[in-house]
């Protein structure tokens, strides 16, 4: 299964989370794709993230007891501040992860976000408050235990992030930084189908 993360005011209508979705969809996948619109408080969003992650967990028990059939593991998939949850969470669960541009929070200038956002896709406001701060650093990983289960995913383009940053500190991953881009990471459509094979390849 793929859980997919979205960015800061983005939502489960992006057009990277449609598009996997559709892909998957087309390759009979359908119903081992998720993507929840994600709260603003991190702390929410991550809360929200482990239950889906724990379900999956206990259904897929479920069906190695009563069948022997053992349930796909989840693989994440996060892109901006989404793509920094997928690391939250794939170190705390040991599941793998595709980030897309991820957000670098310890490099990051978080008080210049404080103030009113609106959802990108629905229009509604939300606050973006020093808790929400103060979530994001009790997240931070100082470095990453097992980097061979990222695969980072950067074009140099991008004007929202430095991609330097991400390139640094998952140095040890799997990466593919393309030249040019933006944020949106342009080119996201060509790797679709590899993304869904590298997620359902079994790996320790």
């Amino acid at each position: 299964m793929i859980l997919y993360l979205h960015g800061f005011t983005s939502g489960p209508q992006s057009v990277k989370a449609r598009a996997l979705g559709e892909r998957m969809a087309a390759r009979g996948l359908a119903a081992d794709f998720i993507c929840p619109q994600l709260p603003a408080s991190p702390a929410a969003a991550i809360a929200l993230a482990e239950q889906i992650i724990e379900q999956h967990r206990k259904v897929g028990a479920a069906d190695t007891a009563n069948n022997g059939v053992k349930s796909a593991k989840i693989t994440l998939v996060g892109s901006s501040l989404g793509g920094f949850y997928a690391t939250v969470l794939a170190e705390k669960f040991n599941l793998n992860a595709v980030l897309v541009n991820p957000a670098v929070i310890n490099q990051l200038p978080m008080e210049d976000f404080i103030g009113t956002h609106r959802w990108l896709y629905t229009g509604e406001p939300f606050e973006f408050t020093a808790q929400h701060i103060a979530e994001l650093r009790a997240l931070e990983r100082p470095r990453l235990s097992q980097p061979e289960r990222f695969w980072l995913m950067l074009e140099e383009g991008d004007e929202t992030l430095d991609y330097r940053q991400a390139a640094a500190y998952y140095v040890s991953a799997r990466q593919t930084v393309l030249v040019g881009g933006d944020h949106s990471f342009t080119r996201w459509n060509d790797y679709l189908d590899e993304i869904i094979d590298w997620s359902v390849v079994p790996r320790t």
